[in-house]
């Protein structure tokens, strides 16, 4: 099972963090030991004092496929759910400053809370998120202010890797990452149910 990021997929977000507008998607993965299952909680790093949340709809695949085309891009997948790519931002600007990989910032164990998963047909497309940060709202976020829509990532993607069941592809962040600290809990809502909530410990 591999779990695929992107980055940089929503322009405000790549504007608060100062960085530039990608021409085409920007990804980095995760070990299968980033994983945090609903309602797990999370236990603020050692190595960080810097801990962001960053909340994003991540896409299960449902088949295995290689070279994609964009327009069967949408047979791949049948079910979303909210995550959270957890990043040590003091971390991965000390990376980025050096001009180093920064998968210790962003691949940690536990990095990856991933939320139950709701089958597409459930759910209105574009698809709506939001994450709540101890009962306040904090980012807000829909599917149709992607750079790069879930098929062309998926198809993208797969230029690289044969994708399989189960992999996870967290789609990227919308404006409003920030901070956490002992005792927060985060609330992620799909649509306007809730999907999935941590709490860091």
């Amino acid at each position: 099972m591999k779990i695929l990021c992107i980055g940089r997929n929503y322009s405000k977000h790549a504007a608060e963090l100062g960085n530039e507008v990608p021409e085409e998607p920007v990804f980095f993965g995760k070990p299968d030991s980033a994983l945090l299952r609903a309602n797990q909680p999370l236990f603020y790093p050692e190595f960080t004092e810097d801990l962001h949340y960053e909340c994003e709809l991540v896409v299960r695949i449902k088949k295995v496929g290689k070279h994609i085309q964009e327009k069967f891009a949408h047979k791949y997948y049948d079910e979303l759910a909210v995550g959270l790519d957890f990043t040590a931002r003091d971390l991965q600007d000390a990376c980025k400053a050096k001009g180093l990989p920064w998968e210790k910032a962003k691949a940690f164990d536990g990095s990856a809370a991933v939320g139950t998963f709701v089958p597409k047909a459930q759910l209105q497309n574009p698809y709506s998120f939001r994450l709540e940060k101890n009962g306040k709202p904090v980012q807000v976020g829909s599917s149709d202010e992607m750079l790069f829509s879930i098929d062309r990532i998926i198809a993208y993607l797969s230029q690289f890797y044969i994708l399989k069941i189960s992999d996870l592809i967290y789609t990227g962040t919308p404006a409003g990452v920030g901070p956490v600290e002992i005792g927060d809990e985060l609330v992620g809502y799909l649509e306007d149910r809730e999907n999935l909530r941590v709490r860091v410990k």
